[in-house]
């Protein structure tokens, strides 16, 4: 029994029905979720040490890394039966949504820090940190995470059912 059946025998109906039809949505969210966490902790990392002055720079090497883990979870469990192209030229779009993301998601922080001027002086350190939070990490990320859902379906993984496994032939003795 895999992990989703296991989680899915814990949910009860309605709702276990809908879990089923919706279940890759349901993945690509919990892969969002995973790489979210991975996106918010390189962020917060470089954004309070190396990179102070650079939230943006903070931000982007934050994504990009968080994209690279995106990409093979993506691939290999929230659209695993999708494809329909070479795997160099889904991955070459998997990265190209990916960078036109990059842009997606920082654009709440910049309009923050650059339009609002969301920073040090003109606001307290406080207010700063919770705009970034807020515009970079919940804004961003919601945006960036539509824009990518309907992009690799659209874009990279466009046919459904192409990759589903057959069921392996018993053995000739």
């Amino acid at each position: 029994m895999s992990v989703v059946e296991t989680v899915l025998a814990h949910v009860p109906q309605p709702y276990r029905d809908v879990a089923i039809r919706h279940r890759e949505l349901l993945k690509f969210g919990m892969v969002g979720g995973t790489t979210w966490v991975i996106d918010t902790v390189v962020f917060l990392l470089l954004k309070n040490t190396v990179l102070i002055e650079k939230p943006l720079t903070a931000k982007i090497i934050a994504v990009l890394v968080a994209t690279i883990v995106s990409y093979v979870l993506n691939r290999e469990w929230s659209f695993r039966t999708r494809g329909g192209r070479e795997r160099h030229h889904e991955a070459t779009l998997f990265f190209l949504v990916s960078g036109i993301g990059v842009a997606v998601y920082t654009a709440p922080l910049a309009v923050s820090r650059y339009l609002l001027h969301l920073s040090v002086p003109d606001v307290s350190l406080f207010t700063q940190e919770v705009a970034d939070f807020v515009s970079g990490q919940i804004l961003g990320v919601l945006l960036g995470m539509a824009f990518r859902w309907w992009a690799f379906r659209r874009f990279v993984f466009p046919d459904a059912d192409v990759r589903r496994q057959a069921p392996s032939e018993p053995a000739q003795p």
